[in-house]
């Protein structure tokens, strides 16, 4: 039975507001994570799907990247997974009535929330050049016409290959051989918009641009932070290992801008206690840290470790560092007052936070986006390894750097060749295993990219899953930079914004999802992801396809190559047809893949080798870890101004709207609001409940808009704001990006509010 979408656009109707939650989960996540599955998938279907999720002959959950254990509860899933699944694994259909009913205007103009709802899009769809509507299109149509648009092009590096966090290895490196074959790096993913600079400080002072620790060592730590990361909605299933730690004895220490409900408290609807009772109060100490204020605040703990005798590793420093006598000299000249102004905390917080530092063996630090979309992303990230090589913290049992990653396989992307900036050493072995030449001139990032495109140097766009359009930055240059392309294509499993802003011509490529069951002429197929934490592991879908007309995105690529490449000796076709041939070349290719498809085919897959982790050794310039210097330049907010975040609500995924809600903050059936500390409202003379226009001011001088935003006095830090995303990427200047990285800043936005003048 096909479940009904939504009729009308609702979204922002009824808007309600109630006081924050204190803790998160319990039976609340439970019942919301049912509601959504059986409205989108009924009953017995719910039932079949969420039994399989993250299990060891099931599939991997296609929210975020955080890792399972080896042993699994029965119910291996959070309630943001669960909608996750339901989200893929719907009944619900879009069509070709659907797109004759709709013109590409219309869907501009719906809401992401109602874009989605509609369902699992069905076969491939083409907006001819000057049309209104899409129409169908054969796939062998389709590839011939994508095909025709990359060979006509005056240079390779004229298209662009986008890639989400959700294609599973094998797909990942046939789409970057194809790529590297047609001749470009142009490979940007979704890594460039939030951990890049997460990679960047971590190749550059460990040697690894991935983190140290595995899932164990957070429940050996003493002492865990969780920085710029709310993982009550972003990762649920990151406070099981949380709790689990603090009942081993671990302290547990949060800083955010904003009281995140998961942090405080606890209730594991796996446990009676999670049920019936308080459950578990996580967070010792919280410090609410203004926009920024990282980078300040682990410089203030630097200085004050190296004043306290004894406090530091001299052996660890002496055997395993680089760059020592720079970094104390720089440290100990730390002002005092650019820290408590920049942090927005005490001097008395900091000093009590370093008491948990001292006492504590075995620390881990994890971050998200919260650090790593800043200007100083990537000095705030070095700064934090300093905090951690101080004490010896990195290549210990639970202790180490925690980058926590959101799309399921993110990681692994990376690791198989999606990067525009691939090292020397990859090209080779790429080169010797397909004995072709790949280029080696640098590719465009997402930043660059959009730039590209914007400036008629990029005509072909092809996104290999995820929503570009409202992944980016500044949304209009997007949308504008995107409709001068000639050709736009998408592969995808769900309609999105991004089917709705083309080139001159759209393509809508449908894909498998990771629920469904893939048949390819050598039998049932299996694809394998990689975890935030290293560890690779198989993945099988046991649905029904939503349609007999869906191609799994190995075939896509493959059949692409084929029409593109039809002098290529590459064995595109043996590689559709059976997955284990791709994985055979990536053992060649790729360290650390060695008998990957006999690995992989063990229950709990197998964990990548990491040199800090496992020996220190630090595979650096230096060959040792480096100790740096970063400047702390204090950022200054003009007066009437205030510093935009964007945030997740607890309804969505990325740009992935599963409903209107943020239950833990207390909003309901509306996305349109911005949370403001009230002595900030009080100071700018508006009241909760106003109705505003957020702006942000750039050095471009250039105006960008969000209007009707509702105003929530929420306990946010002072002179800070708050409000999702991506209704206000629109507010993120493509040009304002993270040092090193190119990571758009979005969590450092200067606002000002203009009041909604009533009509």
């Amino acid at each position: 039975m096909t479940r009904k979408a939504p009729a009308d656009d609702f979204d922002d109707a009824g808007l309600e507001v109630s006081e924050p939650k204190t803790w998160a989960a319990g039976v609340p996540g439970v019942t919301t994570a049912l509601r959504q599955s059986y409205d989108q998938m009924g009953v017995r279907r719910t039932a079949l799907t969420l039994l399989r999720v993250n299990q060891k002959r099931g599939f991997d959950c296609p929210g975020c990247a955080w890792p399972e254990g080896d042993h699994r509860h029965i119910a291996e899933f959070c309630e943001n997974g669960a909608k996750a699944v339901a989200e893929e694994a719907t009944t619900r259909r879009v069509t070709r009535e659907f797109f004759a009913r709709h013109t590409v205007s219309e869907l501009a103009g719906r809401s992401d929330h109602w874009l989605g709802q509609q369902g699992r899009l069905t076969e491939p769809m083409v907006k001819r050049a000057g049309a209104e509507h899409y129409e169908p299109i054969s796939w062998d149509e389709a590839f011939g016409l994508l095909a025709s648009e990359l060979t006509a092009l005056g240079s390779p590096d004229e298209a662009v290959f986008y890639t989400s966090g959700r294609t599973g290895n094998e797909a990942a490196f046939a789409y970057q051989l194809f790529v590297r074959a047609f001749g470009t790096n142009n490979l940007p993913d979704c890594s460039n918009m939030c951990h890049e600079s997460s990679g960047s400080a971590l190749s550059e002072t460990i040697g690894v641009g991935k983190g140290s620790v595995l899932l164990d060592d957070l429940h050996q730590a003493d002492l865990i932070f969780v920085v710029g990361q709310n993982p009550g909605t972003n990762h649920p299933r990151m406070l099981s290992a949380l709790e689990r730690a603090k009942k081993a004895g671990a302290r547990i220490v949060a800083v955010n801008p904003l009281p995140e409900a998961g942090l405080m408290r606890f209730k594991n609807p796996q446990r009676a206690s999670g049920i019936t009772g308080r459950g578990t109060a996580l967070a010792d100490r919280f410090l609410q840290i203004r926009l920024n204020g990282d980078l300040a605040l682990f410089q203030a703990l630097n200085r004050m470790l190296l004043e306290t005798p004894d406090a530091i590793d001299r052996d660890f420093i002496d055997a395993h560092t680089h760059g020592f006598a720079a970094f104390e000299k720089h440290a100990r000249a730390l002002d005092w007052d650019d820290v408590l102004t920049a942090t927005g905390l005490t001097r008395e917080e900091i000093a009590a936070a370093l008491t948990d530092v001292l006492a504590a063996k075995k620390i881990i630090v994890c971050w998200a986006m919260g650090l790593t979309q800043h200007r100083n992303s990537v000095p705030t990230i070095r700064e934090i390894v300093n905090f951690l090589l101080l004490r010896g913290n990195i290549g210990r049992p639970g202790a180490g750097v925690c980058p926590v990653r959101g799309h399921s396989n993110v990681q692994g992307d990376r690791t198989m060749g999606i990067w525009e900036k691939p090292k020397p050493e990859f090209l080779d072995a790429l080169a010797a295993e397909f004995d072709f030449e790949p280029p080696r001139e640098h590719g465009l990032d997402t930043v660059d990219a959009i730039r590209a495109m914007r400036d008629g140097n990029a005509k072909v766009f092809l996104g290999m899953g995820g929503n570009f359009v409202r992944a980016t930055p500044d949304s209009a240059v997007t949308e504008a930079a995107l409709r001068r392309c000639s050709l736009t294509a998408q592969v995808s499993t769900k309609l999105n914004r991004s089917h709705a802003v083309t080139g001159e011509i759209g393509l809508i490529l449908p894909t498998l999802g990771r629920t469904e069951r893939d048949a390819q002429e050598s039998g049932p197929q299996f694809v394998s992801v990689e975890d935030s934490m290293g560890m690779v592991h198989a993945s099988r879908g046991r649905l029904a396809p939503a349609s007999p007309d869906l191609l799994s995105e190995v075939s896509i690529v493959c059949r692409l190559a084929n029409a593109t490449l039809p002098d290529s000796d590459i064995d595109w076709d043996a590689m559709q047809h059976d997955y284990d041939v791709i994985r055979d070349h990536v053992s060649r290719v790729v360290p650390g893949f060695d008998d990957y498809n006999a690995r992989v085919r063990e229950p709990t897959g197998f964990t990548l080798p990491h040199a800090p982790r496992d020996e220190r050794k630090f595979p650096t310039a230096t060959g040792k870890a480096n100790l740096t210097v970063n400047e702390l330049e204090v950022l200054q907010i003009p007066e009437g101004r205030l510093l935009l975040q964007t945030v997740r609500s607890h309804d969505q995924y990325n740009t992935t709207i599963y409903g209107l809600d943020d239950r833990y903050r207390g909003v309901k059936s509306g996305r349109r609001v911005v949370f403001v500390n009230p002595a900030d409202l009080e100071a700018l003379g508006l009241a909760d409940g106003t109705m505003v226009d957020l702006v942000s001011e750039w050095t471009d001088g250039v105006e960008r808009r969000a209007p009707s935003f509702r105003i929530i006095s929420y306990p946010t830090a002072r002179g800070c704001a708050a409000a999702y995303f991506p209704e206000t990427n629109v507010l993120v200047p493509l040009d304002s990006t993270a040092e090193v990285s190119n990571t758009p800043t979005s969590k450092s936005v200067i606002v000002r509010f203009e009041p909604v003048r009533a009509v």
